[in-house]
């Protein structure tokens, strides 16, 4: 679905994602814009952005949005994957163009998605030839993302389910109108009930509440940016070292 938002006095824009592009990236609450349109017609929705620009009297783009995500043409070598924006006109992009694909001879395939955009954005350098263009390292790119070896939670069951939430959440607008602030206090409201139910020792209200949990930590993760099975990885990356004692019933850790 694609977004025709306005923030009054500024600007008339399209996204797919209100809280990413509007919010995060632009630093406007939601009372502070209107959604004027919503299409899943890019072709209308690109078109109707320009006339109402014009309409309002806002500057108007001097290429179509459609144009923009159609035309974000990745230039592939042995070393590096250069984006045809600078850095810091990056972040936007790649999220118009998540899903975006292309191959490299060595590593295979490679995609953009919302989970790897953060780890982009912080690797991305600006080009030696061109300062309009940006630049991250394949293999980097690879070992962080796509190597199976050192990923073993992007497959199975468990990660199967994890997918199933998030195509739930993304189906019911969690991610497009929704926000990491208020799945924080959703995340508040669970911890209550299984603090009741832990002291009923309701266990049908335990089990419930525990999933329930999980259910909002994988939304939370997932509009931060990250999966929550890389962030369960990068947990249990640190505890498995880690050494200490039981000290009445709570695991307490040695000192570094």
């Amino acid at each position: 679905m694609y977004y025709l938002y306005h923030i009054p006095g500024k600007k008339i824009g399209v996204t797919r994602d209100l809280n990413t592009r509007v919010t995060l990236i632009q630093g406007y609450k939601e009372s502070e814009y209107e959604v004027l349109e919503q299409s899943e017609d890019i072709d209308y929705i690109s078109d109707r952005e320009i006339e109402l620009q014009q309409s309002y009297g806002y500057k108007k783009d001097i290429k179509l949005y459609k144009n923009l995500f159609n035309k974000m043409k990745i230039n592939v070598t042995e070393q590096t994957t250069t984006f045809p924006v600078p850095v810091n006109k990056l972040k936007g992009r790649l999220m118009d163009n998540v899903g975006l694909k292309w191959k490299h001879p060595e590593f295979g395939s490679f995609e953009i998605t919302r989970e790897n955009i953060p780890w982009i954005m912080q690797n991305a350098k600006v080009s030696m030839f061109n300062s309009d263009r940006s630049y991250i390292y394949n293999k980097a790119f690879y070992e962080a993302f796509f190597n199976p070896k050192d990923k073993p939670y992007l497959v199975g069951a468990n990660s199967e389910r994890f997918d199933l939430i998030r195509e739930w959440a993304a189906s019911r607008g969690l991610y497009s109108k929704g926000n990491s602030h208020t799945q924080y206090v959703k995340l508040q409201e669970e911890a209550g009930e299984l603090a009741k139910a832990l002291l009923k020792n309701d266990k049908p209200e335990i089990i419930d509440a525990i999933g329930d949990i999980v259910v909002v930590l994988t939304n939370l993760a997932h509009l931060e940016g990250y999966d929550i099975e890389y962030c369960i990885d990068e947990a249990y990356k640190v505890i498995a070292a880690r050494t200490g004692k039981m000290v009445n019933g709570t695991f307490v850790k040695d000192a570094d």
